[in-house]
């Protein structure tokens, strides 16, 4: 069994309690997940399993989509509404949602929460956060690729954008830029690379064997796809020569992976890392 499965995470668990029940369910050691959802937040987590773990390095830079809620009127410690209330004022209200949303379009910088795993000096923020102890968080690079309002009364909205974006972060500018304070009320991941929230199952469903695995081939499409003869160089981990433009490049033999390669120099290509 090999293969990506893709979970519909419910409130309340983590993303490493959905793989540890999986690992029970499934009965399979070699699993892990791609892309963390916060305990409150739901929607879709791409569960990678035996030989498929293998890409998990690959799948990190998918872009993603959200339909988030944003909660005027209050600071959290974790930038959404279950974390500590640090501080509370008055709510001005937003005459046009829409158009401040658009405001947000196009690459930035993004501070990330204090409460998550980006490290510091070798310490990921929440554990500068749980020690009490002063840290400078690193403005990160991201993308917001389109973002619309669903509902201008309850401030919910739809945004796609790069890896590594944090949505809560998000609420918490949109707020500000609005002369607010906010956090994020709700999170619904929709959408990770081309694998949508109608093709996740639940761990009910797992469990009753209703469920089907995507295929390695499929969870890669976002990177370009280079056939080679003979494959018998790839499997030996040769450089090879080849004739594109892209300089990282998945060697692919009936229509099955079978390893990364990058340009070292000129046409010619080394294997970073097989995959069978």
């Amino acid at each position: 069994m090999d293969g990506i499965l893709l979970v519909y995470k419910e409130a309340g668990m983590t993303s490493h309690d959905v793989v540890y029940k999986l690992r029970k369910i499934l009965n399979i050691k070699k699993i892990g997940h791609s892309g963390t959802l916060d305990p409150d937040a739901t929607g879709v987590l791409l569960v990678l399993i035996n030989r498929a773990c293998k890409i998990l390095p690959y799948l990190e830079d998918t872009d993603k989509e959200y339909i988030a809620t944003l909660e005027l009127g209050k600071r959290t410690l974790s930038d959404d509404i279950s974390g500590e209330i640090l501080e509370t004022k008055e709510i001005t209200p937003i005459q046009n949602f829409s158009s401040l949303l658009k405001t947000f379009l196009g690459e930035q910088e993004q501070l990330p929460p204090l409460i998550s795993s980006v490290r510091v000096n070798g310490k990921k923020l929440y554990e500068y956060a749980r020690n009490h102890e002063e840290v400078i968080r690193p403005k990160r690079k991201i993308c917001i690729h389109d973002i619309e309002a669903l509902d201008e009364k309850e401030l919910t909205f739809r945004v796609a954008c790069s890896s590594g974006t944090y949505v809560r972060s998000l609420c918490v500018d949109i707020a500000k830029k609005s002369n607010n304070l906010g956090c994020m009320k709700s999170l619904v991941r929709t959408k990770v690379g081309r694998f949508h929230l109608k093709d996740c199952v639940t761990l009910s469903q797992v469990e009753q064997g209703d469920f089907k695995l995507f295929s390695m081939f499929d969870a890669l499409s976002h990177f370009p796809y280079v056939s080679y003869e003979p494959i018998k160089d790839v499997y030996n981990g040769k450089t090879i020569a080849l004739d594109c433009k892209e300089d990282e490049v998945v060697i692919v033999h009936q229509n099955e992976v079978v390893a990364f390669y990058r340009r070292h120099h000129g046409k010619w290509f080394s294997c970073v890392r097989g995959l069978w």
